[in-house]
């Protein structure tokens, strides 16, 4: 077992036989604390427990290495100093008298449910912060759509009471205060959708439901860290020490441990069907709402960036689907029979622990994809307030002034804006020429003229601005990927997130060229944003980078709790 699993154990055995109903002296207790102070750990087998008399075989090594047992194995020391030894061994180095257990103290050790529980309160506290993080990718889905926060007001919960939804509601609404990209869609434009996909229209409705099983989960675990669940247990009437009873139960059943065991797991792939869901509208182009296909900064047909990511997640939500089945339906009579009902508590919070990694594996690659689509989001904006006053200058040179002008300058830039968004597949040399062919009917009924001039100015504005805008296209796209900055689009959430990734973990919103390698062990360029001009050092000798080692780098950064500083930075917020 992990080492962090069993030094949980062990805390959670102390905390229960401190009650003093087990019947052990007050050295067992003080030899336990011993143990974690001095870092001394018993090296359990991951696998062997029903968690029904409790977690026998686990509890029995840390009772073997409180004894000093010459078969049980344990570490000792630090991780960066750690040795495998015998436990009588490390009770020697660290000056511990083995213990001799007296009537009941054998029983009290190895008779509980302190693994479960250990295992399960340790998924649960990441099962937490991933629940809080699927809340601010929710919003941070929201923006790269495009889409609103009208489906987070506070009326929603008013109407529809769970508590788990008002409370999820109120916190994607309040990441997204700030943002420049959530939109309030009326539907009046032609294609354009009134309500946004349930991927994040109905995401507070969706993750409602998780967090309040996620709440009761923790009940649960919290009430079985703080019992004693070993057996017999002692009662005893501190007034009339004669009438001391023993009871025989069945305390040690971990029942409760499973219940919230398999509620998490089951949350756990919910989420992650969200977040897949929310992952696969933004990479599609006939989805997204006019982000090219595969998030692709280059040309279309030269790049297939996320295809990968694509298919990950895919793999990874698949996995999640799984693992979602219940491990507590698979009991067998054990014990010849006296074990015929077994909690299979400590299998199911294994299960649960895989199941996170899955999870954070998903959301690693959703929050690259998001920082990807948000940089496209901020590149394209900035391309439009360049075009914008090239597009009006050009069609005035051709258009008499008049009445209604501004109008028409009003509603072209609109069907520019659409077709911009049709076209997302196309490469720039055709897509502008496309658009513009498009626009030139629009053109026409606007001059009145049908003559043969007319249309043959018509023809050569399309021109003129077909190659203007692919001009400004390339140059804007050229400057933005020396210097990518989408920080000042994005909500109270989405900000802290995206700079956690670009500036704290130095993932960079990529092109298909920043990742092809001619030079082995090398990149083209070594500094913090790869695609920086007048480079002096471009062959200096780096480790390749891939689309997988950048997902990595953020997925490291959720295993070890650097992520969820801004995480909940955004919840303390609210």
């Amino acid at each position: 077992m992990p080492e962090s699993w069993v030094r949980a154990s062990i805390l959670i055995r102390i905390n229960s036989l401190a009650s003093g109903h087990s019947g052990v002296r007050p050295i067992i207790i003080n030899n336990m604390l011993e143990l974690l102070k001095n870092n001394i750990t018993p090296m359990i087998p991951l696998r062997g427990t029903i968690s029904a008399s409790g977690d026998l075989m686990p509890l029995a090594y840390i009772g073997g290495t409180l004894e000093g047992k010459r078969g049980t194995i344990v570490r000792i020391g630090r991780k960066t100093e750690q040795r495998v030894v015998t436990a009588n061994v490390a009770l020697e180095a660290s000056h511990l008298t083995p213990i001799k257990l007296g009537p009941k103290e054998g029983l009290a050790l190895i008779n509980g449910t302190a693994v479960s529980c250990g295992v399960a309160v340790l998924a649960m506290h990441e099962a937490n912060n991933l629940a809080v993080l699927a809340q601010v990718l929710a919003a941070m889905s929201v923006e790269a759509l495009c889409g609103t926060d009208e489906s987070f007001d506070p009326f929603f919960g008013n109407v529809r009471p769970h508590q788990g939804q008002i409370e999820s509601g109120r916190n994607i609404h309040s990441f997204l205060a700030r943002s420049k990209l959530v939109q309030r869609n009326h539907g009046l434009e032609e294609g354009s959708l009134r309500q946004d996909r349930y991927s994040i229209r109905t995401a507070s409705q969706w993750l409602g439901p998780i967090l309040e099983d996620l709440v009761l989960a923790s009940t649960q675990l919290t009430i079985e860290c703080n019992s004693v669940t070993d057996n017999p247990l002692i009662e005893f009437d501190l007034e009339n020490p004669g009438r001391t009873r023993t009871h025989h139960g069945g305390n040690f059943q971990a029942k409760a441990v499973t219940s919230a065991m398999e509620k998490v797991r089951l949350g756990i792939q919910t989420i992650g069907q969200m977040l897949f869901a929310q992952c696969t509208e933004i990479i599609n182009s006939k989805l997204n709402n006019g982000l090219p296909p595969n998030l692709v900064a280059d040309e279309p047909s030269q790049s297939w960036l996320m295809k990968p990511v694509d298919i990950m997640i895919a793999a990874l939500q698949s996995e999640l689907g799984f693992l979602s089945n219940p491990a507590g339906t698979h009991v067998l009579s054990a014990e010849m029979g006296n074990q015929s009902l077994n909690s299979l508590g400590l299998i199911s919070a294994r299960y649960t622990h895989v199941a996170l990694d899955v999870l954070s594996q998903l959301a690693s690659a959703h929050l690259f994809t998001l920082c990807q689509a948000l940089d496209l989001r901020a590149m394209q904006l900035a391309f439009l307030g360049a075009m914008k006053p090239v597009l009006i200058e050009y069609t005035s040179e051709i258009l008499s002034d008049g009445e209604g002008l501004g109008d028409f300058h009003a509603s072209l830039w609109k069907q520019f804006t659409m077709q911009l968004d049709h076209t997302t597949s196309l490469d720039s040399d055709q897509r502008f020429a496309t658009i513009f062919k498009a626009l030139q009917p629009t053109v026409l009924d606007f001059t009145t003229s049908s003559s043969s001039n007319t249309v043959s100015t018509v023809k050569t504005w399309s021109a003129r601005c077909a190659t203007q805008a692919q001009e400004i296209f390339l140059r804007n796209r050229e400057v933005y990927l020396r210097q990518p900055d989408a920080s000042g689009i994005l909500g109270a959430a989405g900000v802290r997130l995206y700079k956690f990734v670009r500036d704290e973990l130095k993932v960079p919103f990529l092109c298909t060229s920043m990742l092809r390698d001619s030079n082995p062990g090398a990149l083209p360029c070594p500094h913090d944003t790869p695609c920086q001009a007048e480079c002096t050092d471009k062959d200096q000798p780096r480790p390749s980078m891939t689309i997988g080692s950048y997902i990595s780098t953020i997925y490291n950064s959720i295993r070890d709790g650097r992520l969820y500083t801004p995480v909940l930075e955004c919840l303390a917020e609210v």
